[in-house]
């Protein structure tokens, strides 16, 4: 959904996918997609590839597992900086799904406030009939959120509209919340794998009282009842969304890395 944001380009070596993005002048590739056999001749091939464009060769978003293979692949030839704006908050989903305990007391009064002031709100599913109330709904948001002054904004704006437009095709697993029978919250993801769920988007209008928690709790409990943890991504660096991403009290962090030539 970050392909217009990110320049994306991408190809396969070696049975591996390979993925190269830039923002403004800044050019990275992602680590390879593919497994472990072979990986050190696909990065070598990568490292040849941003050589031939005159590009220092930079991997980011690099989960930790990576880090010994590229150290074992050339000791010493890498320096690996965690990029804490990008670690993804994982979450066990039934306490998302249930709220149970004080840490969460403060998430259940927002609910029940908003529960008593929309006492006939509902909870659909997200179908293709709803996606065009979606789009409605996110130009609200961003109406109110400054979105075209803001260029980071302005992206997500245009890759939410996109992945909704080719929402069927693309497969996901969406939500909404209705009140008066207007879409004033949505949300989608996808299953990660076996047992982790990755919640892409989640967008409601941001002068409703509990609206907010109200859809992350019935998605978690509806639509994801056979994973065990929920991937809510990253923050970003941004100091309101990590004090709400921290306020769910994640089970653990997907560490990210940013990896140098030295």
């Amino acid at each position: 959904m970050w392909r217009h944001a990110y320049n994306i380009r991408w190809t396969v070596i070696d049975q591996h996918l390979c993925i190269k993005a830039c923002f403004g002048t800044y050019n990275f590739a992602l680590q390879p997609f593919g497994g472990d056999d072979g990986v050190e001749d696909v990065l070598a091939q990568m490292e040849g590839y941003f050589a031939a464009n005159g590009w220092p060769f930079i991997l980011g978003d690099v989960e930790k597992f990576m880090l010994d293979i590229l150290e074992n692949w050339r000791p010493g030839y890498f320096t690996f900086t965690a990029d804490r704006d990008n670690f993804d908050y994982v979450y066990n989903r039934q306490d998302l799904a249930e709220l149970k305990g004080r840490k969460y007391h403060g998430k259940k009064n927002h609910i029940n406030s908003f529960i008593r002031m929309y006492p006939d709100y509902q909870y659909y599913p997200l179908t293709d009939e709803w996606v065009g109330h979606c789009i409605i709904n996110i130009f609200e948001w961003c109406a109110q959120k400054g979105c075209d002054e803001d260029p980071m904004l302005l992206n997500e704006k245009q890759a939410i509209i996109e992945v909704l437009q080719n929402y069927q095709a693309l497969n996901l697993t969406g939500a909404l919340i209705t009140v008066n029978n207007k879409v004033e919250a949505f949300t989608f993801g996808e299953q990660l794998n076996d047992d982790t769920a990755v919640i892409h988007v989640e967008k409601a209008s941001p002068d409703i009282r509990g609206i907010y928690p109200l859809i992350n709790q019935k998605f978690c409990r509806h639509a994801w009842q056979s994973v065990s943890y929920i991937n809510r991504e990253e923050d970003m660096g941004v100091p309101g969304l990590r004090k709400a991403k921290e306020s769910y009290y994640p089970a653990k962090m997907t560490e990210k890395y940013t990896v140098k030539i030295k």
